[in-house]
């Protein structure tokens, strides 16, 4: 859920997912997403498109109910979805307002247990696996990250609370934490740019995250080598997030 074009994190995870032998199925929300993913779906030979709004709980029931004629059964969910209005992605979070706060929250965080609570029936007989994506803006100060920190935060909170909730249904929830990426959602941040070319030049590997770094993570999340891995933000990001200060070249 969440591929909006060859670059996002999301079709990074299903391209890995599907070299992996995973038989895939794609969200989106709107006929131009939707153009766009159709040529991506094919590529890894899915024909499951759905037209979801994560906002509308009918929406929602349709989509996992057409999941459950055709399959039946999940082996896994990759919810890589987030929302604000890009113009409070810059300056302050005090200037946040109530309507993007609520919306924000709502489609970057809530959406992830409205999707755990819908997906995991179809996982209770075999096990199964809960991915989303977070970033560390989520407990560090990022600059113009803003309210998506917040819903980020709560995001990462979920998928502990949801992990503990699911585990003795032997369903495993997880979030992975990527560095700054060149994506259609990172560019809607206010200097990113200049974020990106920092952690590059400072990250203990010297590399921001690759579309491929992050697949193969998330195939490791779901397939049995995750097994015992719950609740857990797993960082993908040349180790950027170990540092205190700056490379001392850097200072």
């Amino acid at each position: 859920m969440g591929v909006a074009n060859e670059r996002s994190i999301a079709w990074g995870i299903a391209k890995a997912c599907a070299e992996a032998g995973a038989e895939l199925a794609f969200t989106y929300q709107g006929d131009a997403f939707g153009k766009r993913l159709e040529p991506l779906a094919q590529s890894v030979g899915s024909d499951i498109m759905l037209d979801v709004d994560v906002t509308d709980d009918v929406s929602l029931d349709n989509a996992f109910a057409e999941l459950g004629r055709k399959w039946g059964r999940l082996d896994f969910v990759i919810h890589a979805i987030a929302f604000s209005d890009k113009a409070e992605l810059t300056g302050r979070i005090l200037d946040t307002s109530r309507e993007n706060f609520k919306n924000s929250l709502d489609i970057s965080a809530y959406s992830f247990i409205e999707i755990a609570r819908r997906a995991h029936p179809m996982m209770v007989e075999h096990g199964g696996t809960l991915i989303t994506l977070s970033y560390m803006g989520s407990n560090r100060v990022t600059p113009n990250y803003n309210v998506m920190g917040v819903a980020k935060a709560a995001l990462e909170s979920a998928v502990r609370y949801l992990a503990d909730d699911l585990g003795p249904e032997g369903i495993r929830v997880n979030a992975i934490s990527p560095g700054p990426m060149k994506t259609l959602a990172g560019s809607a941040i206010g200097g990113a740019r200049k974020t990106w070319k920092h952690t590059e030049s400072n990250a203990p590997l010297r590399a921001n995250a690759s579309l491929e770094a992050v697949g193969g993570t998330a195939v490791y999340l779901c397939s049995d080598a995750g097994a015992c891995t719950t609740g857990e933000i797993i960082r993908v990001d040349g180790g950027f997030h170990v540092l205190g200060m700056p490379q001392h070249e850097n200072l």
